[in-house]
């Protein structure tokens, strides 16, 4: 049994959606390492003050069991998946002093055992030494069309095309951003979800984990 795996992959490619799944199933704990930036991304909206190392000091992140997400004492599980703060997440991700503090509370999540963490940069920079390591990806349309979905559901105005070209323009920040950029670790197993459903997504990775 994989007792530490680690789930990269770009916007959309359903690595959160996979991860409590497989979560649930083990009995493990899920840590949304994406919800944690975001969760910055939004302090600094809302403060209508640019990210700064002031502002992080004061910050309090907190996930759950249930994956939610808490903010300063606040829940803001919703608030922080709309397509703005998406944006300035990736933006917020670039700031190194950001990604040092947001890995160490990471580690130390992933050091009791038993967990899986989803993000751009688990196995290459923050867990590069996971039992099991997944890169999940798929088209830029399918990730479009499964992200416009979601916005939908939720009651969220969003155009298609729209997605299509803000998807676009964060797999390029992602991957081309100076510190930890999105990138398959070597040792990292390669996972397609374009034509596959959830449940076969979660099904190969329960496997690979009990293998």
């Amino acid at each position: 049994m994989k007792k530490i795996i680690a789930i990269d992959g770009p916007a959309g490619a359903g690595k959160s959606t996979v991860s409590k799944i497989c979560a649930a199933r083990l009995s493990y704990t899920y840590i949304d390492t994406g919800a944690m930036y975001r969760a910055v991304a939004l302090k600094a909206l809302e403060s209508g003050k640019p990210v700064s190392e002031e502002l992080l000091r004061d910050i309090e992140i907190k996930l759950d069991e249930s994956a939610r997400v808490f903010l300063d004492g606040r829940e803001v599980t919703k608030e922080i998946r709309t397509p703005e703060v998406s944006c300035r997440a990736s933006d917020v991700a670039t700031l190194g002093y950001v990604r040092k503090k947001l890995t160490e509370l990471q580690r130390a999540m992933a050091a009791r055992g038993s967990v899986i963490m989803d993000g751009r940069d688990i196995g290459t920079q923050v867990l590069p030494n996971a039992d099991l390591k997944i890169f999940l990806t798929a088209t830029v349309e399918e990730r479009a069309r499964r992200r416009y979905e979601e916005l939908k559901a939720k009651g969220i105005a969003a155009d298609l095309a729209q997605v299509v070209k803000e998807i676009t323009l964060r797999d390029k920040q992602d991957s081309e951003r100076e510190i930890a950029p999105l990138a398959q670790a070597a040792d990292a197993i390669l996972l397609d979800s374009t034509h596959l459903t959830i449940e076969e997504v979660a099904a190969e990775i329960l496997r690979l984990a009990t293998e």
